[in-house]
């Protein structure tokens, strides 16, 4: 397909602020060190009248503090609206609670966050990813970029899956390095993606509003004859994600030209040593893998997007076969655990097979310690 392109000079912050416009009826919104902007940018288009890809202007709230930036959040995607949020750090910690009722009710709401360290032994406003490891268990699908141009295509790509899926998605990007970094990237437009959104969908969720037209009981409080089969009874949704999610980058790539996967190989096809990565330093290895490949080294690097569901199938078929060592590289510490998330989760893939590969973990860049 082609189009004449729209470049745009931006930072990751205004490319997430970009899609999320495009995408919501509602923002509930609160400030925080480094996702602030994004909020501030939605506001302002809102407070101009620009119209989002429904053709409508965004209405845009600000709460009392991020815990109720999430309330507000799950209580207009029960009324209907396609809502989102955007934050990080101490302010995600504030929103899980109701993190786990949109999930849960399976509302298809969609954070971006600029992912930041916690306030442990000390508080830092700079960039890792401690906040989102700190959301796996709440059912929201986690799905990373690690440039502005990713940021500003698989932001889409979240919104589009979240619709068809009912599963609310958080959409990551480091803090600082790519939420401030400005570049210049192709920028998507309202007539880019409207024709891929799905309507059935869309009128699916427009359909199961609350309305005292139509009243229904949500919400409930359940007992132990229940609860556990209610709650194993969402699997077939996060089942499809992934399947929804490669469709969508699929359908992306016919109208920007830019191929993505939920775990993007680069480097030797037949590489030996392999780094596993999440976020901007994926950018960086590639640099590695180019000046060692030139150097005659068998090297490679596999950026995941797709954290949350894991596919284990999707990222075995994109590990070169011939892999004897894997790094794998988190930017999160979880004292006391016997490996961090990502590393755990690369092991399990590998668990029992024949010839596996030697895999180890490392942690980096806490508090944007490149």
């Amino acid at each position: 397909m082609t189009k004449k392109k729209n470049y745009l000079t931006c930072d990751g912050n205004q490319a997430a602020a970009h899609i999320a416009y495009m995408f919501s009826e509602v923002a509930a919104i609160y400030p925080i060190t480094p996702s602030s902007t994004m909020a501030e940018y939605v506001d302002e288009w809102a407070a101009a009248g620009r119209k989002n890809i429904f053709g409508q202007p965004v209405f845009v709230q600000e709460m009392q503090s991020e815990a109720g930036a999430a309330g507000a959040m799950h209580g207009s995607l029960q009324a209907g609206a396609l809502t989102s949020t955007f934050t990080a750090s101490q302010g995600l910690l504030l929103m899980l609670p109701n993190m786990y009722k949109m999930a849960g009710e399976l509302l298809p709401g969609v954070f971006h966050v600029s992912a930041r360290a916690l306030a442990s032994h000390a508080l830092s406003i700079f960039g890792d990813q401690q906040d989102v490891m700190a959301a796996r268990p709440t059912g929201f699908a986690l799905f990373a970029t690690g440039s502005v141009q990713e940021v500003m295509d698989l932001a889409a790509v979240a919104h589009l899956a979240a619709i068809e899926s009912r599963v609310p998605f958080l959409h990551f990007f480091d803090g600082f390095r790519t939420s401030h970094e400005i570049q210049k990237i192709e920028a998507l437009s309202n007539d880019d993606l409207a024709p891929l959104i799905n309507q059935e969908a869309l009128k699916a969720f427009r359909d199961r509003a609350l309305s005292p037209d139509a009243p229904v009981t949500r919400g409930t409080a359940q007992n132990d004859d229940i609860y556990f089969q209610a709650r194993e009874a969402s699997n077939p949704f996060y089942d499809a994600v992934p399947d929804i999610v490669e469709k969508y980058l699929q359908k992306l790539a016919i109208v920007t030209g830019r191929k993505y996967g939920l775990f993007d190989y680069y480097g030797d096809p037949e590489a030996e040593r392999v780094i596993i990565a999440m976020g901007s330093v994926t950018e960086t290895i590639r640099e590695v893998v180019d000046h060692l490949t030139a150097q005659g080294e068998k090297v490679g690097v596999i950026a995941v997007h797709l954290y949350r569901p894991f596919k284990a199938s999707a990222f075995l078929s994109a590990m070169p076969a011939t892999a004897k060592r894997i790094a794998v590289l988190d930017r999160t510490k979880e004292p006391g655990a016997t490996g961090q998330p990502l590393y755990l989760d690369v092991k399990d893939c590998f668990y029992g097979k024949e010839g596996a590969p030697e895999i180890v973990g490392g942690i980096y860049g806490l508090s944007s310690k490149d």
